[in-house]
């Protein structure tokens, strides 16, 4: 068995929200061929994309050439939509989570959904954060690394926090907008370097701030193997140490105090780096992420877990035990 807690998926329509709201980037779909589509970011051309980016069918033929057993979907972070206008962005979150759920409701063994968030506005997130959790039946919700610049730390998050906590919801935090975007543009540096940088900020924050301490119910999972977190930790723990009048102002307790307090996924791309996140993370807390259909991702998921010397219960954990804890299934 295996289950691939990091894809994502998007409806094969989507409603043209920059004509109707009048503003914006937010994006939908030109079918310009069989199987191709350009994602158009307000009325630029974003990328290009394929069908299995929103083909059921063609995704679970993937998913079978590959053996892997479920999905857990979310949707693709540049459909957040967290700069819009709380409204507007609350109406593109329900249209992506019903697609989701009609998803996962055609096929139950297959697929396990995550919602996505009006973050913009903590009560409106709140209120579809339970619809998603009791009306959908989600597994939980998929949000990024931060928020229109604040922070996951940040007390605004309390109440969603606690929320999360009483409806049992699993959370996966993927990275987006990321750290000085702006002045690395060439050579994929916003995704290569970026991304890993944005993860260990939102560990970190969560960490520093206290949050894992105030709602320990939490049942987090970071994307891309916790980004640059795993190997910074030394750094992270002795600047604790040496300067805690800058680092323990919301929280006196060592960070690494906090490794197997939260999940992180598998895809680091490297035999080495998988070892190094078993030995500091911890071999219950690191579950299969393949970051489907995307070409960053791994592209035979488990493969690299598959090749490893690993015993058979050390594989079975990383496969789908550790997601099923996650999960709470």
């Amino acid at each position: 068995m295996k289950i691939d807690i990091h894809t994502h998926i998007m409806p094969e329509h989507i409603p043209n929200y920059f004509q109707k709201f009048g503003y914006g980037e937010f994006i939908h779909l030109e079918h310009h061929c069989p199987g191709c589509a350009k994602m158009i970011k307000g009325d630029k051309v974003f990328r290009e994309v394929e069908q299995n980016c929103w083909d059921t069918s063609v995704r679970m033929k993937e998913m079978d050439m590959t053996e892997v057993s479920v999905q857990v979907l979310s949707t693709i972070p540049v459909l957040f939509n967290y700069w819009a206008k709380p409204q507007d962005g609350l109406e593109t979150a329900r249209f992506f989570n019903d697609h989701i759920a009609q998803s996962c409701q055609l096929h139950p063994d297959r697929f396990i959904g995550l919602g996505t968030l009006p973050l913009q506005d903590i009560d409106l997130s709140i209120r579809e954060l339970e619809r998603c959790m009791q009306s959908l039946q989600l597994a939980g919700i998929e949000i990024g690394s931060n928020i229109n610049g604040r922070n996951l730390s940040d007390p605004y998050f309390f109440p969603l926090w606690e929320a999360a906590e009483r409806l049992n919801c699993s959370i996966f935090v993927h990275p987006w907008e990321m750290m000085g975007e702006d002045q690395m543009q060439r050579y994929w540096l916003p995704w290569l370097v970026g991304m890993p940088a944005e993860t260990a900020r939102a560990i970190s924050s969560m960490i520093f701030g206290g949050v894992f301490t105030k709602f320990p119910k939490l049942k987090v999972a970071f994307a891309h193997g916790g980004g640059s977190f795993p190997f910074t930790i030394g750094r992270i723990e002795h600047g604790f140490l040496v300067r805690p009048d800058l680092c323990a102002i919301d929280n006196e307790e060592n960070p690494k105090n906090y490794l197997g307090k939260f999940w992180i996924d598998a895809l680091v791309h490297d035999p080495k780096a998988l070892t190094y996140i078993i030995d500091t993370m911890g071999a219950d807390k690191i579950c299969m992420g393949s970051d489907y259909p995307f070409p960053l991702g791994e592209h035979h998921p488990g493969q690299l877990i598959e090749s490893m010397p690993f015993d058979k219960q050390l594989k079975e954990q990383l496969l789908y035990k550790n997601a099923l804890n996650w999960l709470g299934k």
